[in-house]
């Protein structure tokens, strides 16, 4: 099994599911047990397929999941603004600035 803790890929996504975590601990009832709940679990999930991929001789198709789990996580994050789950603008923002970096290399 391949080692993953020193990829800055994994180090990043890292952060990025404990500051959702975190960010939801701030949402509504209502939101912390829907839209939250998405938040958490696609946050999990990227991190998982960062793990599949770099055990995986064929990269290609954890990474296309990756990529297609990133943009489900920056819609999710958009549904969250618009219901105004998040407690202040900035959340939002550092939110989906992270998403959007991490999605950069991937379409490329």
């Amino acid at each position: 099994m391949a080692k993953y803790e020193h990829l800055q890929i994994y180090r990043a996504s890292f952060e990025y599911l404990i500051y959702y975590e975190n960010i939801v601990k701030g949402f509504s009832i209502y939101h912390k047990y829907t839209h939250g709940s998405d938040l958490r679990d696609t946050g999990r999930e990227i991190v998982k397929l960062i793990i599949r991929a770099n055990n995986s001789r064929n990269k290609s198709p954890a990474l296309e999941e990756l990529r297609i789990c990133l943009e489900e996580s920056r819609l999710i994050l958009r549904i969250c603004k618009e219901l105004k789950a998040f407690k202040n603008f900035k959340s939002f923002e550092t939110a989906i600035n992270q998403v959007t970096t991490k999605m950069t290399p991937l379409n490329q």
